[in-house]
């Protein structure tokens, strides 16, 4: 991580806005609104991800830089406006539980980076979940749980999304799949990602490979 990702991740666990502001402004000059979310809050993010891990910061810090970085990178790409990608559809949910402040996070961190998602909630059934999936027409979808008894239901929406011919790739996140890794694998999921930065990178590099082709 460079000198300015370095700063940047400091001034949001200060929630000191106007810093981050200050850090940000020669990066969105150069005329690409996705470069500040590219080349400095994904890294940054992805420190205060693996810094919470480590017990080193609180939850609530970390929720809190995902939405600073939401609201400053959401007014410079405008992402309440036109979408910034045609592809890929992305789209989020809860599956079984009815905490979702893991998913606020990763929500945030993912249009603060350029993507628009759709926001399909909490408390989600596998069968819905397959449902709207299709009906959608989504090529990623981030599935975040807390319960180890909701991420075993992962394996019947990988199911009901092969069965039906989609593509669809999955990508699990949460406390299970955090204290299990091997979890991922048995529930058929594509990618695991630990954190809501690691959770941008790997949406990054699906993308880049235009996975949906």
């Amino acid at each position: 991580m460079d000198k300015i990702s370095k700063q940047f991740a400091d001034a949001l666990l200060h929630m000191d806005e106007h810093r981050c502001r200050i850090l940000l402004k020669p990066q969105s000059s150069q005329g690409d609104g996705l470069i500040p979310a590219e080349n400095v809050v994904i890294p940054a993010l992805e420190s205060i991800g693996l810094a919470w891990e480590k017990g080193r910061i609180s939850l609530s810090q970390v929720y809190m830089a995902g939405r600073i970085c939401e609201k400053i990178i959401g007014e410079l790409l405008n992402v309440d406006g036109p979408s910034l990608y045609d592809r890929p559809r992305l789209a989020i949910g809860v599956i079984g539980d009815y905490h979702a402040l893991g998913k606020r996070m990763v929500l945030s961190t993912l249009r603060s980076s350029g993507y628009n998602l759709l926001d399909y909630g909490h408390g989600l059934k596998a069968d819905d979940l397959v449902e709207k999936t299709l009906q959608d027409k989504v090529d990623i979808l981030l599935l975040s749980c807390l319960m180890l008894t909701s991420a075993l239901h992962v394996k019947d929406v990988v199911e009901g999304l092969e069965k039906a011919g989609s593509r669809t790739v999955v990508v699990v996140g949460g406390a299970p799949f955090r204290l299990a890794p091997l979890l991922q694998k048995e529930a058929g999921a594509h990618y695991m990602g630990r954190n809501s930065g690691e959770a941008a990178r790997i949406i990054h590099t699906l993308m880049e490979n235009r996975i949906w082709e």
